[in-house]
């Protein structure tokens, strides 16, 4: 009688681990990421240049002065949401890398050199891509424009606030590589704007 108590304790036990060893395995199946659904990429990361042909200035004898502007260069720090396929939110930040100079022609045609220093500017907006190609493979050409807002301090540290517009074509390879090149007029500063770099998706 004991012999046959033992083995019915020792079956109860093995049903018991196999119930539990069951539910735990139906658990990590049913919680388990199904990688065969395309992954969501929502964000863009990149960095680039952009060349700024800067009109703008304080200096009142470059006001009234003919002058040629010297594009300016700054670094290009980007970065774009898009919680849909068509819609995206960029934030974007330009960081000069040389003042704005100026070539001034006086009364008498001589010309000089002015120097004004650049500022720094902060960005965002909204951008829509209403066209896409596919080149081949996996390379597709998109093409996403739409009004942003930028801001940033002058040379007397007053506040100013820009409105503009700009536009990016993008070469797209797979789903997380981008190469860009874009353009941008801001409103106000009378400022047009070459912009390009490289990113990812993720």
């Amino acid at each position: 009688m004991k012999t046959i108590n033992i083995k019915f304790n020792n079956f109860k036990i093995f049903t018991l681990l196999a119930f539990v060893f069951f539910n735990a395995n139906a658990h990590a199946q049913t919680t388990q990421k199904d990688t065969t659904k395309p992954r969501k990429h929502l964000f863009e990361l990149s960095f680039g240049s952009t060349m700024m042909f800067i009109s703008s200035t304080d200096i009142a004898k470059i006001k009234d002065a003919a002058k040629l502007t010297i594009p300016t260069s700054t670094m290009l720090f980007f970065a774009e949401f898009r919680p849909e396929k068509k819609i995206r939110i960029p934030v974007f930040l330009n960081i000069p890398t040389e003042s704005k100079q100026f070539i001034v022609t006086d009364s008498a045609g001589k010309q000089s050199l002015v120097n004004e220093k650049a500022a720094i500017t902060l960005g965002t907006g909204f951008q829509y891509k209403p066209i896409e190609w596919t080149l081949y493979g996996d390379t597709k050409l998109e093409f996403e424009a739409g009004p942003l807002v930028s801001a940033g301090f002058d040379n007397d540290k007053k506040l100013f606030v820009a409105p503009l517009i700009a536009g990016r074509l993008m070469v797209k390879k797979g789903s997380d590589f981008v190469m860009y090149f874009g353009g941008s007029y801001t409103f106000g500063l009378n400022a047009i704007g070459i912009l390009y770099g490289t990113g990812t998706i993720f």
